[in-house]
């Protein structure tokens, strides 16, 4: 189980790398990264296939992204999970969350032997302060069911 102290240092990063974001405005990838940004956290999304996400510079791969970057989150398919894991432990990043469905085994075994605050298996729009919506009400019955730290 995680806690409210992991997701409060992941949130606290200096710069935070998003692994998926799309530039479909209605993927879960572009709306976590724009959700973030509004909420005024510094982000740098990556994408392989374009330089530009909504103007800003888009970085192709961990290794390309600033050195200021301490915490990624993966929102990708499972089946490129493992390798942004590795990447991002050669990078020395010690944050990482995988976003519920991004998860293998094997990216979460290597992130636990490696170290890593690693939060796996919620969704990150239950820790974005302050949470609005559907991702409220989720978080409440979530925390109900003791499947979520409270605050």
């Amino acid at each position: 189980m995680i806690s409210q102290s992991q997701i409060t240092e992941f949130m606290s990063q200096s710069a935070i790398g998003i692994a998926g974001v799309s530039r479909n405005t209605k993927r879960f990838g572009y709306m976590i990264y724009d959700e973030l940004k509004k909420k005024g956290l510094k982000v740098y999304p990556l994408n392989p296939n374009t330089d530009l996400i909504n103007n800003d510079k888009c970085y192709s791969d961990v290794e390309s992204l600033p050195t200021d970057t301490s915490a990624i989150l993966i929102v990708t398919a499972k089946k490129n999970t493992l390798e942004i894991v590795k990447k991002a432990i050669r990078r020395n990043i010690k944050h990482i969350w995988i976003q519920q469905g991004s998860e293998t085994k094997e990216a979460l075994e290597l992130a636990h032997e490696n170290d890593i605050n690693l939060i796996s298996g919620h969704c990150i729009f239950m820790a974005v302060e302050p949470v609005k919506g559907f991702h409220k009400f989720h978080k409440v019955i979530a925390q109900f069911f003791r499947m979520y730290p409270k605050n």
